[in-house]
């Protein structure tokens, strides 16, 4: 009989397991790559809630493990194995909230949480049968990508709501996904992806914006206002 394998690990390759935690580094490091191009000490800590002097721990760890470079003074970067690595997290995250969407009907804004949980629990083997189950779908139900099977996640670089000017018409095509409180508000106020959206006017300097939400949840077109804040974890196309 084989042992089974420790819930806190999850193989890389022969002989190499990656724990919970530098799953959660890597998948950190990857979103802040996308947003800024490396990854620096302190806002790897702020990201993951943790020390700053575990940051750099952790950091040196990983560079000796060959999933990272690091710069002093300069931040990290992923190394193709270190991206690799953070994608099949990334997509375990992803299938894993489209799953609870489609099939177990979760509101948009609790998949996130429990994907959290999930994601390091959840075999291989388990997640494809989930994202078979479904279809296979693009993104997930905040318009994110989910990367494939082979590592490769389309380019979803869009421009935030908050940076539209007025007379834009725009698509909706992703929203943050992290704030529950955020995203049911969003959803109340039909910017969910794939939403046609105008934007009227800036309300204030601070970026507050009123748009029109174009046939709302199937109904009529909808004026509203948008904080900035709102504005901010809007993508649109």
């Amino acid at each position: 009989m084989t042992a089974d394998r420790p819930p806190a690990t999850r193989r890389r390759g022969v002989g190499e397991q990656l724990t919970v935690s530098v799953e959660d580094y890597l998948k950190a490091i990857y979103d802040l790559e996308r947003a800024g191009g490396v990854g620096g000490t302190t806002d790897i800590a702020a990201r993951l809630n943790v020390a700053p002097a575990s940051v750099s721990g952790m950091v040196k760890r990983l560079a000796d493990q060959g999933l990272l470079h690091y710069e002093r003074y300069r931040g990290v970067t992923l190394t193709a194995a270190g991206r690799r690595a953070a994608l099949q997290t990334i997509r375990r995250h992803r299938v894993i909230e489209s799953y609870l969407a489609l099939v177990l009907g979760y509101p948009w804004d609790r998949v996130h949480d429990e994907a959290e949980r999930l994601e390091h629990a959840a075999s291989d083997e388990l997640v494809e049968r989930m994202a078979q189950a479904i279809g296979d779908p693009a993104t997930d139900p905040h318009g994110a990508p989910i990367p494939t099977r082979e590592g490769r996640v389309a380019d979803s670089r869009h421009q935030p709501l908050a940076t539209c000017a007025d007379g834009d018409h725009v698509v909706v095509a992703g929203v943050s996904g992290r704030d529950a409180e955020a995203l049911r508000t969003l959803g109340g106020l039909g910017l969910v992806p794939g939403a046609r959206v105008t934007v009227v006017a800036h309300r204030s300097a601070a970026g507050a914006l009123r748009v029109t939400v174009h046939g709302a949840g199937g109904g009529d077109d909808r004026d509203c206002h948008v904080p900035a804040a709102l504005a901010a974890l809007v993508y649109v196309a």
